[in-house]
């Protein structure tokens, strides 16, 4: 009997956490992950701040809600297995005034019903945690953490790679061809033949399903996320994580404080419309893609409802005087010359003809693919949890 074969299209931790479920739930099938870069893990995945999320903020029995609890758990359990550093520093949501207080009661409820072990906390309660931020109430989120996504993403391979499946690099989709119950899919790589593919391109991810005829009723728009990074010597004003509380009618969680791993301490991010699906910087610009952003209803929609946000987060994007206002509601402490650049990343958002920002993770399905369509935070937590969901949808069609 020939081996099935599934084709996996992206090299991010989706699209490994993917393959690696597949691996150890159908033992017998040939499993092959294209990457169109040279390395993996080259957007998403590696320009993310590296929070292990909680699944506070998600409505309760979404996708994101679930995924999040259940992927934290088996994320965990990867690191020990494999020896990959992480902590479980913790969380503290700040509200600044009063004003805010009523929101912190809100993400509070939201957390008891998604299962997150969290506590409000007064003043006094904060400032033993971080000494350095002010603000009349917080809720403090002790099993929230931070680890290295492109380190996870990396073993994920290692494990794929050791036990005889693979990762093609420089391998971008050009075309999808449909063959009997199967797919071709051509890459300058070469063609490779799936009985089942799965698309978890990320910022491409509406691109790899209209190329697979799917119609996926939504368009990826990009949101460049840019951040600094607090100076060595004044990384002791964060030791842990700390968010302000967020405008529930905005997806972006404001900027925040962020220690990483590595002993870094981040600030951010602003989240600025970006002029390409890989625009980094605010002089990056494709000039197809922008194109096709423009003429997208969605995106006049998304415009027309959401101007003075964007309006603020652009004005954070070009004033780094203005962004200190931003990160001083949290820590008024932070100087100007406290805040070094630090590299940006880009946030794959998908948008609905109405210019709606789709909340929760999608994914659809083609006769011959399976396709995770939306996937923005928390999805690198998630990844397990996202990838056993995807890994049930490809065994249905391969008994």
């Amino acid at each position: 009997m020939r081996t099935p074969a599934v084709v996996i299209v992206g090299g991010g931790i989706v699209g490994l956490a993917t393959a690696y479920q597949l691996m150890k739930r159908m033992p017998g099938v040939w499993i092959t992950v294209l990457e169109k870069e040279d390395r993996i893990a080259a957007h998403q995945t590696g320009r993310n701040s590296g929070v292990i999320h909680s699944g506070l903020y998600y409505r309760p029995g979404s996708l994101k809600a679930t995924c999040c609890r259940e992927g934290k758990q088996e994320l965990i359990r990867f690191c020990e297995t494999e020896g990959i550093p992480y902590e479980r520093c913790g969380k503290v949501i700040v509200a600044i005034n009063e004003a805010e207080r009523s929101r912190l009661q809100a993400l509070y409820e939201r957390g008891q019903q998604n299962g997150v072990a969290c506590t409000l906390i007064p003043p006094e309660r904060l400032r033993e945690l971080e000494p350095h931020v002010r603000g009349v109430a917080a809720l403090h989120v002790p099993e929230a953490g931070i680890v290295s996504y492109r380190a996870v993403a990396e073993r994920l391979r290692i494990k794929l790679e050791t036990a005889g499946h693979q990762v093609v690099l420089r391998a971008p989709v050009m075309r999808i061809v449909p063959d009997g119950r199967g797919v071709v899919l051509e890459t300058p790589a070469g063609a490779f033949r799936a009985d089942v593919a799965v698309g978890c391109a990320g910022l491409y991810a509406d691109r790899i399903a209209l190329m697979d005829g799917l119609e996926p009723g939504v368009r990826i728009l990009p949101f460049r996320g840019e951040y600094y990074e607090l100076r060595p010597e004044r990384r002791y004003l964060c030791r842990t994580l700390i968010y302000p509380v967020p405008d529930p009618a905005y997806p972006f969680l404001g900027v925040h404080f962020t220690r990483m791993i590595d002993g870094r301490v981040e600030c951010g991010p602003s989240a600025v419309l970006a002029f390409a699906r890989e625009g980094y910087r605010l002089v990056d610009v494709n000039l197809s893609e922008l194109i096709e952003m423009l003429t997208y209803r969605g995106f006049w929609q998304l415009a027309h409802r959401h101007w003075r946000k964007g309006v603020q987060e652009l004005l954070q994007s070009l004033s780094k005087r203005y962004y200190l206002r931003q990160a001083r509601r949290l820590i008024p402490e932070v100087a100007l010359e406290d805040l070094l650049p630090a590299p940006s990343g880009v946030r794959a958002q998908a948008v609905n003809s109405q210019g709606h920002l789709v909340d929760d993770f999608l994914v659809m399905e083609s006769p011959r693919m399976v396709h995770v369509i939306n996937a923005p935070s928390p999805a690198a937590t998630s990844a397990f949890c996202i990838g056993k969901l995807v890994t049930t949808r490809v065994q249905a069609r391969l008994r």
